[in-house]
């Protein structure tokens, strides 16, 4: 391929991997604020996930242009292809972030005690962020890593988020049951980690999109 061609998709995965690393700095404040009852760092990484969207369109346009100007095929095909998918499920990503960190700092100061639950609701988060460290760190060495094991510990990691979130779900259900004063708060518990769920199931879908990208096949997607 052209030079200009290859330093194209070169800007397009650094562009890639810089909205990686917003999210992961916001993943990570999020995780710190709640580890520490501590509010300007849900404001920080607020901060972080404030422009996601409006920087996956101008992937998206680069990606278009880029696809319109060269007509790659094969690999440069798939690849491109991947890269326009990838920036529709980091967005999504972004979104169930930014709705993560509002409801978990709000139940912080609600009545409902999730303290008992806390060192769960951490690991939980945590798998999400392992997920998307593996995303950034295949991105930033993308010529040389390998896709097949990017997919695998992705795939650990939400295996993992799965586990933790039926753990919690059930806790959860019972205290349901059990403090009907505090259901409705505790329901909105239910509802605030399962962003972090559906994280993980988009961060396999990212990783399924790079497999694709580098042996080809077919996607399998979680919806």
């Amino acid at each position: 391929m052209l030079p200009r061609y290859e330093n194209k998709l070169n800007e397009i995965r650094t562009q890639l991997s810089g909205l990686v690393a917003s999210i992961i700095r916001a993943n990570g404040e999020t995780l710190a604020a709640f580890e520490n009852n501590a509010d300007e760092l849900y404001d920080n990484a607020r901060y972080h996930l404030k422009s996601i969207q409006s920087d996956a369109n101008k992937i998206d346009s680069e990606v278009i242009k880029t696809l319109a100007l060269y007509g790659p095929e094969g690999e440069e095909l798939r690849l491109l292809v991947a890269f326009l998918k990838m920036t529709n499920e980091l967005d999504r990503v972004g979104e169930n972030m930014k709705k993560y960190n509002n409801r978990i700092q709000e139940l912080g100061r609600g009545e409902c005690d999730i303290t008992i639950m806390a060192s769960s609701i951490i690991q939980l988060q945590k798998t999400t962020l392992n997920a998307l460290q593996y995303i950034h760190n295949y991105l930033e060495s993308m010529s040389t890593s390998d896709a097949e094991e990017l997919y695998r510990k992705v795939s650990v990691e939400e295996s993992k988020n799965d586990d933790l979130f039926s753990i919690i779900e059930k806790d959860l259900l019972n205290l349901i049951s059990e403090s009907h004063e505090l259901s409705a708060d505790y329901v909105k518990v239910l509802s605030t980690l399962r962003k972090l769920e559906r994280t993980g199931d988009r961060t396999v879908n990212i990783a399924a999109l790079l497999l694709y990208a580098q042996q080809g096949g077919e996607l399998n997607f979680h919806a």
